[in-house]
């Protein structure tokens, strides 16, 4: 019987059960030689493949595990990008919707400067209407006065003859 001599050593850096082909060798490694794992990987039957297949469920197992794993990667990925988009979309429209308040805010303020504008405007005209009416008021108010003192003179009969 030969002695066990280790495989990664032989070949450099990985095993030879990775290679897809046949290998024939009189190494074994925990007594099952290279083409035993080749077997195992193609699944062919052999008396010595089926000494694995303990290793095999348990290597399924993480497989599917694996699989298991990477599936829910990939749902939580998809997920998260369609999270993504209903959020810039949610924003997009809540930035349109700000957008219209603006617009409708700088219509409205412009409606309300040119109403201002308006009322100023005849506030002016009132405040010099008011003036000009305070005159009259007191020029009629100095020729009432005037008439009063000319009726209340002792003289006031001849006065209109000598003017």
């Amino acid at each position: 019987m030969q002695p066990s001599t280790d495989i990664f050593s032989l070949h450099g850096s990985a095993p030879s059960y990775f290679s897809p082909f046949p290998i024939s060798s009189p190494f074994r490694v925990n007594g099952i030689t290279p083409n035993t794992f080749y077997s195992f990987q193609t699944g062919v039957n052999n008396p010595q493949s089926m000494t694995l297949s303990s290793n095999s469920t348990s290597d399924e197992a993480e497989e599917n595990q694996e699989d298991i794993v990477n599936d829910r990667k990939q749902r939580k990925k998809i997920s998260n990008r369609e999270s993504a988009r209903r959020s810039r979309m949610r924003k997009q429209r809540q930035l349109d919707e700000l957008w219209s308040q603006v617009m409708w805010l700088r219509n409205e303020n412009h409606q309300l400067l040119h109403k201002l504008n308006r009322v100023l405007e005849s506030q002016e005209k009132v405040v010099e209407e008011n003036a000009q009416l305070k005159e009259e008021a007191v020029e009629l108010k100095q020729m009432i006065s005037d008439m009063q003192l000319q009726n209340q003179s002792p003289f006031s009969c001849f006065r209109d003859d000598i003017v």
